[in-house]
């Protein structure tokens, strides 16, 4: 299997809206200059200050971006828990699942070059592998492989030796191990399990390894400078980062806050195809924004990548999972915790609207930051156009209120009542 060194592609041009990048047009409307009103731009800065808070963050990034009336970017609160180094816009962190939307966009390239087929089954690029049960490329991009998910079942080993490389083989074996969720094609069920065996099943079809892939079909095209999967023998994020926390939870399921403990520096073998790449917030803008309006993809493939199914029996009806991503009412994008981090990326397709945010602490969980990101959505939807613009009309199953609740009620580590 051919491993390679990570891959950085550095670009000389310009990231911006309805511009050329790497090659590719992110096709969503030009970004007006300027910034936001005072009131909205202190209403933002005040839910990242209190989501640092409620999650117990060292730090934060974020930035929204509204084609119609202005843009926010702000780094808030230091790197490490208790330290003075400040954080900035251009650190680096591990995205995790946000990975996923990535590799399937390799997929739907290759299917659009006629070298693989939705429907073609995994076990004739993989024929030795065992228990595959006629799961198809798509079923596997899509979430409906059936396999059960391998984190649970590893973390607590990643925790502990943090440094060890993982083999996509043996992911894979542990994620056979679990109890099955389904028939393939059946049901949406979240498995990373099912991104490595695309994984392994593309390096085979292809015969090259992901970095070169991820270059030529997302990284490349994009121009995103800071965006690579690590090198697997390397612990360390590349290039500036703050450090990830995460508290550990006992028997009962109790989250543990007096043994908080970095756990950023890690082995991307871990998440490799399914949640091993590393970023910026303002790479992550233009990739959710390529993302979300099918940029590097043709129509066809667009169609097919955000035709969604439900995300569960109970799930609202405007949520959705299409291909390696997530629809919630108009935003399309996705939440994770990788290594530490919380990270949630956002973009409304017609109007360009985008929301990226990281947090420095994934003990709360991907759900706690994916309501950030609405919150912050939800803030900046009632920005008034600047001159010359027109501002668009949103309808969002939810409110800025009903996030901040969520966030609420998810908080973790909270200082005791005083008195």
């Amino acid at each position: 299997m051919v491993r390679a060194a990570a891959v950085v592609i550095a670009a000389a041009l310009a990231l911006s809206a309805c511009s050329a990048t790497g090659g590719a047009r992110v096709n969503v409307p030009a970004q007006t200059d300027g910034s936001f009103s005072s009131a909205t731009t202190g209403a933002l800065s005040e839910a990242v200050k209190t989501a640092m808070k409620l999650s117990a963050s060292s730090g934060a990034v974020a930035g929204v971006w509204a084609p119609w009336a202005g843009e926010w970017t702000a780094a808030t609160g230091t790197t490490t828990i208790g330290g003075k180094t400040p954080m900035t816009e251009d650190m680096r962190f591990r995205i995790g699942e946000l990975t996923q939307g990535m590799t399937c966009t390799v997929l739907l390239r290759l299917v659009e070059e006629g070298k693989v087929t939705l429907d073609e089954k995994v076990s004739k690029a993989l024929p030795a592998a065992p228990g595959m049960g006629g799961i198809t490329l798509g079923e596997l991009c899509q979430g409906t492989s059936g396999l059960a998910d391998y984190g649970a079942a590893l973390a607590p080993y990643v925790a502990n030796t943090p440094e060890r490389m993982w083999p996509p083989l043996e992911l894979l074996a542990a994620g056979q191990g679990g109890v099955p969720t389904g028939a393939p094609g059946a049901a949406y069920a979240a498995s990373d399990t099912g991104f490595v065996l695309l994984g392994l099943a593309l390096e085979e079809v292809t015969h090259r390894s992901w970095n070169d892939l991820y270059a030529q079909y997302v990284v490349g095209p994009l121009a995103l400078d800071s965006t690579s999967l690590p090198d697997p023998s390397s612990t360390r994020i590349p290039g500036p980062h703050a450090s990830g926390y995460i508290a550990p939870r006992g028997g009962d399921g109790a989250v543990q806050c007096d043994a908080v403990h970095d756990v950023s520096s890690m082995s991307s073998s871990f998440g490799w195809t399914a949640g091993g790449m590393v970023s910026t917030v303002d790479d992550l803008k233009t990739w959710t924004q390529a993302l979300a309006t099918g940029s590097v993809l043709d129509a066809s493939s667009t169609k097919t990548a955000w035709t969604t199914i439900p995300l569960g029996a109970d799930a609202p009806t405007w949520e959705g999972y299409g291909f390696g991503a997530t629809q919630y009412g108009p935003l399309r994008g996705g939440s994770a915790d990788m290594g530490g981090f919380m990270t949630a990326a956002f973009t409304e397709p017609k109007s360009g609207l985008t929301v990226v945010v990281m947090l420095n602490n994934a003990t709360a969980g991907k759900g706690f930051v994916q309501s950030l990101a609405l919150q912050l959505a939800s803030v900046v939807s009632k920005e008034p156009a600047a001159s010359g613009k027109t501002a668009p009309s949103f309808q969002f199953p939810w409110s800025a209120d009903q996030m901040v609740e969520a966030m609420q009620k998810g908080a973790v580590c909270q200082p005791a009542p005083a008195g």
